[in-house]
């Protein structure tokens, strides 16, 4: 059975990560976006010039904010492997402030100093978050010359430290082999334009902010199967909500978590058991999904010419052949900081009525 660890510090992310140099494969985060105004109290709290500058000098503290999120960014830099990953979604913000209304491009401030670190920028995504709301628009209204266009898509920015990752060993090799993806996943996530809804930002009373800077799990699921493999180690410098900490255990990596707030990831957590059998069904969904996609293909006589044993069912290609799934048969929680999740194949794991997730929780 394969296991996997979950650990979360509550910590500022600024400061040096408590981690050996080369030690993750993939950093996955939502920072709190500058210049947007829940956010502010959080940032005057980095530094004094910051909050001084901000009512006479607003672009001055927006590159101060910047700065002081470059830190996290080195250390991103250090702790990753060779080849591996830094993923950020960040939104664009728009403000009226003493300088007058504008856009802070906040998406290309990052790609600015992640590129002066040394990360290698990749093509990004283009998240466009649904939204039905009848005041979006912003300015005058119907009249011309005084309205502006409303911000409705968010940035995912893809960064690789140095060159192409090395898979040297049989083990690796096989690593890589199982953590495929299926052909029609292929071409439904690799594309630069993404259009799902956005995680509603209301939480528990735990919580000690009204709001975090969580993305959907949907979008957390698809950048750990797309940028990492089963084992591996995936950091959420920010982890608010714990969203990614969740995709990691649904899909089989280890994961670490900085945040300042506890009460933010205690929002997710609270029973593991109900949160174990809710990733199953998302992995259980991935399976059936492609049974329709091969039911659909045959029905149009196209060929699958290949067969994936693990999962008994024809596919595309030779490289989904060994593609497993796994399924969470345990959570246990070794203390406030850590979780331990045990795992069995999906496909001998689904009788008729698969047993629950059983939550250990130690003394």
């Amino acid at each position: 059975m394969k296991r996997t660890t979950h650990r979360i510090q509550f910590r500022d992310s600024r400061e040096t990560f408590p981690l050996e140099p080369e030690s993750v494969d993939l950093v996955l985060t939502s920072p709190p976006y500058p210049m947007i105004e829940m956010w502010d109290e959080l940032f005057f709290g980095f530094s004094k010039e910051i909050r001084e500058s901000f009512p006479t000098d607003p672009n001055l503290s927006y590159e101060k904010i910047h700065t002081e999120l470059d830190k996290v960014w080195k250390e991103s830099f250090r702790v990753l492997k060779n080849g591996g990953f830094l993923v950020i979604n960040v939104g664009d913000a728009t403000r009226n402030t003493s300088a007058g209304f504008r856009i802070y491009m906040n998406h290309a401030r990052i790609l600015q100093g992640c590129s002066s670190i040394g990360f290698q920028s990749l093509p990004g995504i283009l998240w466009r978050k649904q939204t039905n709301s009848p005041n979006k628009f912003m300015g005058s209204g119907m009249l011309p010359a005084g309205a502006y266009v409303t911000l409705e898509h968010e940035h995912i920015l893809i960064f690789r430290k140095n060159n192409k990752r090395k898979f040297v060993t049989k083990a690796e090799r096989l690593a890589r082999a199982e953590s495929a993806f299926f052909w029609e996943e292929r071409n439904f996530w690799f594309t630069d334009l993404w259009d799902f809804k956005g995680k509603k930002q209301t939480l528990s009373p735990l919580a000690g902010r009204e709001r975090s800077a969580a993305y959907p799990l949907e979008l957390a699921n698809r950048i750990i199967l797309m940028y990492s493999l089963k084992g591996d180690v995936v950091l959420d410098p920010f982890l608010g909500t714990g969203t990614t900490t969740l995709a990691a255990i649904g899909n089989c990596r280890n994961s670490i978590g900085f945040d300042l707030d506890p009460g933010l990831f205690q929002t997710q957590f609270e029973n593991l058991s109900s949160l174990g059998e809710r990733l199953n069904r998302i992995v259980e969904k991935r399976k059936r999904d492609h049974d329709l996609f091969v039911q659909t293909r045959q029905g149009e006589g196209k060929p699958l010419l290949h067969f994936n044993q693990n999962l008994q069912t024809p596919v595309v290609t030779k490289q989904e052949t060994f593609l497993n799934l796994e399924r969470i048969v345990e959570l246990l929680r070794n203390s406030d900081e850590e979780i331990v999740t045990t795992y069995s194949p999906l496909f001998s794991a689904l009788p008729p009525q698969p047993e629950p997730v059983q939550a250990v929780h130690q003394p």
